[in-house]
């Protein structure tokens, strides 16, 4: 009897290590690399949309980031301070008295450095995104921005706006979401044209 139930044991145990090694074989090595190969069909869609300047990546189209001085635009704000291995929400309420603060001090500090009323400054200038992570300001936020950038990089505030224009994306599908302007593309377009300018004049 101790025999035959030794014996069921062993094979009970033969059976789960080859049941072990089958799916290690299929889901840690076939399909993981299956996957990766079907995702090398989109591109750079399987790095995470790495933007590229001059050979160099200087950032990805998926997340966005802080940009510092007046010759550049300016993301939403973030919780997170643009760290993707922090993306989260403040998680204040629309009535908490921080955030409400917090809030007025973004709205004045904007509306000193664009030179406009505050009533003029849109939403996504003041409020953090859910990720903490988004790439996108609306249209209105960049409209905002493209006389005081314009200035900084002595171009026109026509040519900038081409530039706004040309990096605004519509609603997916026609209908879903809203029209957003990718920050990170709409600066590296704007450090050409400003280095072309710059080349422009000095001939």
């Amino acid at each position: 009897m101790l025999l035959t139930t030794l014996s069921d044991l062993g094979r009970q145990s033969l059976a789960a290590l080859r049941l072990l090694v089958v799916l290690t074989l299929v889901l840690g090595i076939a399909y993981p690399v299956a996957t990766w190969g079907v995702a090398q069909a989109f591109g750079d869609r399987a790095a995470g949309q790495p933007v590229e300047v001059d050979g160099r990546v200087v950032g990805s189209r998926l997340l966005g980031q802080s940009f510092d001085g007046p010759q550049w635009f300016h993301a939403r704000p973030s919780a997170n301070d643009h760290d993707p291995l922090a993306s989260a929400p403040s998680n204040l309420g629309p009535l908490n008295e921080d955030l409400i603060a917090t809030i007025a001090q973004r709205r004045a500090e904007v509306a000193q450095r664009e030179s406009v009323p505050e009533s003029n400054v849109p939403p996504d200038a003041v409020t953090a995104s859910g990720s903490g992570l988004d790439p996108h300001v609306s249209p209105a936020y960049a409209e905002l921005q493209v006389e005081r950038v314009a200035r900084a990089n002595g171009l026109t505030p026509a040519a900038v706006r081409t530039l706004v224009a040309v990096h605004t994306q519509g609603r997916f599908l026609g209908i879903h979401g809203e029209p957003g302007v990718n920050v990170l593309e709409l600066n590296v377009a704007l450090a050409e044209a400003a280095a072309g300018s710059a080349g422009a004049g000095g001939d």
